[in-house]
C-alpha cells in the first residue's frame, strides 16, 4: 500500500536539484549580457527603412530563454527528447523584413546554447568577433550606398540638360526607367554620390524644365 511520502515522491521532484542555483545565476546572467551585448550591435548596424525596439529587446530574451531551455536539456536525455517533440509543433508566423535580422536571431540562440553548454570562452570571444565584424562592414561607409533620383522634365532637351548635370555632380548615373506622357518625360535614375554631397539636388531642381527632383535612399527594397 503506497503511504503519503510514496504520492509525493516522484521523479519530478527528483529534477529540482539537477541544476544548481550557482549554474542557473551565472548562466542567465551571462546570457543577458551578451544579448545585451547583441541588441547594442544591433542598434548601431541597422540599416532598415523602420527600427524596431521590440526586436533588439527579442534578442535579449531569446538568448535567456534558450540558455534556459538547453540547461534543461543538457541535465535530462528524456526531457531533451520531449522538448524536440515540443518545439517541432511551433509555427512562427512574424515575417522578417530584413535579412540581417535572421543573423542576428541566430546568433542569440547560437550564445544561448553554447553558454548552456559551459562554453564560455567560445560564447564571449564569438560574440565580440562577429559584433567587430558586422561594425565594421553594415557601417561601412555610408555615402558609397546608391541612391535612386526620380526626375521629371518637361521636354526631351529638359532631359538631356539633367542627364548632362547628373553626370558631371555624381560618380555614376544610369537610367532604370523611363515613362513619357504627352511631351512629360520621367526618369528613375541610380546615381552615385560623391562624398556624401546632396547639394546638386537643389540645382537640379532649380534648371529649367525639370518640374521636380527626388532622391532617395536605394537598399534594394524599394524598386528593381
Amino acid at each position: 500500500m503506497n503511504t503519503f511520502q510514496d504520492i509525493f515522491k516522484s521523479s519530478f521532484l527528483e529534477n529540482v536539484a539537477s541544476v544548481s542555483l550557482l549554474d542557473m545565476a551565472l548562466a542567465l546572467v551571462l546570457a543577458f549580457g551578451l544579448g545585451l551585448f547583441i541588441f547594442l550591435v544591433y542598434k548601431k548596424t541597422f540599416s532598415g527603412v523602420m527600427y524596431s525596439s521590440s526586436f533588439g529587446v527579442t534578442l535579449v530574451a531569446l538568448t535567456m530563454i534558450t540558455t534556459m531551455v538547453i540547461l534543461a536539456v543538457t541535465s535530462n536525455v528524456v526531457l531533451s527528447l520531449g522538448m524536440v517533440g515540443a518545439l517541432s509543433i511551433v509555427r512562427f508566423r512574424t515575417a522578417i523584413k530584413e535579412p540581417l535580422d535572421i543573423a542576428f536571431l541566430f546568433w542569440a540562440i547560437a550564445v544561448g546554447i553554447v553558454l548552456a553548454a559551459g562554453m564560455i570562452p567560445l560564447a564571449v570571444v564569438g560574440s565580440v568577433v562577429i559584433g567587430v565584424i558586422l561594425l565594421v562592414f553594415v557601417n561601412k561607409k555610408s555615402y558609397e550606398n546608391p541612391y535612386i533620383m526620380v526626375l521629371q522634365c518637361d521636354g526631351q532637351e529638359a532631359e538631356a540638360r539633367a542627364k548632362a548635370f547628373l553626370d558631371g555632380s555624381t560618380r555614376r548615373c544610369v537610367t532604370k526607367s523611363k515613362t513619357v506622357q504627352q511631351g512629360r518625360i520621367e526618369l528613375n535614375l541610380e546615381v552615385r554620390l560623391r562624398d556624401g554631397d546632396t547639394g546638386f539636388v537643389n540645382e537640379l531642381a532649380g534648371m529649367e524644365g525639370v518640374r521636380s527632383a527626388v532622391l532617395v535612399s536605394y537598399n534594394g527594397d524599394y524598386m528593381g
